[in-house]
């Protein structure tokens, strides 16, 4: 009996917890790119929106969005004097079955309480960054914890300003990655079962921003791409060497995750920055970025971009050099920009099946259904988010396994876009 048990356990904590294809394991999806790989999504909804099958409460105060696997959602927020990660079970309607403190609760110097990170699930481990820098491995099966570090105390990190952690930490095979920042080395790479450092970016130490580190295989090196308040750089998985790095100052806050194809690395940022594409050549293991081109006319806050074939997608502040607040669709390579359109104003997106889902940070956190065409922008529906709260709308939506995930603080939403 006690054998069937530990079996029972194992299955429960170790195979049953490895990502379905239709899962949404961590922040941005499988690939870290906001695309999700369903098929048979609707093509359109109307002035309610999609069917809503669900709503869960009890998240706490957070900005976080949610990752999902294998039957259960995780997501983060504060929860009275502390920060929690919680799990989810998706066959019971949401209900709350473990949460793990992760740090203390409440607001960075400049701000705005509440999580900002979204969990990462690797097997059976869950991966949670809270807002003052507390990093936590935890089991997947009970929230029981096995490592934790302080990105602060223990590995002397040092923020470009004070809206505190916002990163979702990258795992890669046995390495945790994160970005402590500072003198020791913008990045680190932690033991995925211990939380060991196993080395730092000795030679790349810019303060850390609020971007998360994507992975890529560029000249026959895998690499960690990282976007900084002072540049962009690739450092070798392997052993944490600055491989090249590129000079691209941003302004107040770096938020917005890297897109990366073909040896082309685009980035971008608010504060009237805007965006650039950097060419990434090597030549007998040597490696040089080069700029393609910079502009303003997609200057993206927060909100993400989306690439499809060969046009990015998102919201901009700016267009041509103005403050503005538009969609847009521009051209990867060249940085053509195809269009520009108000929409649902500011907000987030992710992909599915060939169209966008555009998610407002406003007042009715209204959510638009977009053909993702560089032909012109079109919406195929919208509706204003049910139970909306008072605070900005931030998190950004998740499409896993036929369901749309939008979290708004204490509660989350779940609807059905399949097909019928």
């Amino acid at each position: 009996m006690r054998f069937l048990v530990l079996l029972t356990v194992w299955a429960f904590t170790g195979a049953a917890w490895r990502a379905a294809a239709d899962d949404w394991p961590q922040w941005r999806g499988p690939k870290r790119d906001g695309i999700s790989a369903e098929k048979g999504i609707v093509d359109s909804w109307g002035s309610n929106g999609p069917p809503i099958l669900w709503m869960a409460k009890g998240l706490g105060q957070g900005y976080s969005s949610v990752s999902v696997a294998s039957g259960r959602l995780y997501t983060m927020g504060d929860v009275g004097e502390s920060s929690f990660v919680h799990a989810l079970d998706l066959a019971s309607k949401g209900k709350i079955v473990w949460s793990s403190r992760v740090g203390r609760s409440g607001s960075p110097p400049a701000g705005y309480a509440g999580t900002r990170a979204t969990p990462t699930v690797d097997g059976g481990q869950i991966f949670a960054l809270g807002q003052h820098g507390d990093l936590v491995c935890v089991q997947a099966g009970d929230g029981k914890e096995v490592w934790r570090k302080s990105l602060k105390k223990d590995l002397a990190g040092v923020m470009m300003s004070e809206w505190g952690n916002s990163e979702s930490v990258l795992v890669d095979g046995e390495k945790v990655i994160c970005t402590p920042g500072g003198k020791d080395g913008t990045l680190a790479a932690l033991n995925k079962k211990t939380g060991a450092v196993l080395w730092r970016s000795v030679d790349l130490t810019d303060p850390a921003a609020y971007s998360s580190v994507i992975v890529e295989e560029i000249g026959g090196a895998r690499q960690y791409l990282a976007l900084t308040h002072k540049s962009v750089a690739g450092v070798a998985a392997e052993n944490g060497k600055l491989l090249w790095r590129a000079d691209r100052r941003g302004s107040t806050a770096v938020i917005p995750t890297p897109i990366y194809k073909d040896n082309h690395l685009f980035v971008t940022s608010g504060y009237r920055v805007g965006c650039n594409l950097f060419r990434i050549a090597s030549d007998g293991g040597k490696f040089a970025a080069t700029q393609v081109y910079a502009n303003n006319d997609f200057a993206n806050h927060h909100g993400g971009v989306v690439l499809i074939g060969d046009y990015l997608y998102g919201h901009s502040d700016q267009l041509g050099g103005k403050d503005n607040d538009v969609w847009v669709c521009m051209e990867f390579k060249t940085g053509k920009l195809m269009w520009s359109k108000s929409g649902v104003r500011k907000g987030s997106l992710t992909a599915v099946d060939g169209k966008l889902i555009c998610r407002s940070q406003g007042k009715r956190g209204s959510i638009a259904l977009v053909e993702a065409s560089p032909e012109a922008y079109k919406e195929l529906g919208r509706f204003d988010q049910h139970e909306r709260g008072l605070k900005e709308a931030w998190p950004h939506p998740v499409v896993a396994n036929g369901r749309l995930y939008i979290r708004d603080m204490d509660v989350l939403l779940c609807y059905d876009v399949r097909k019928k």
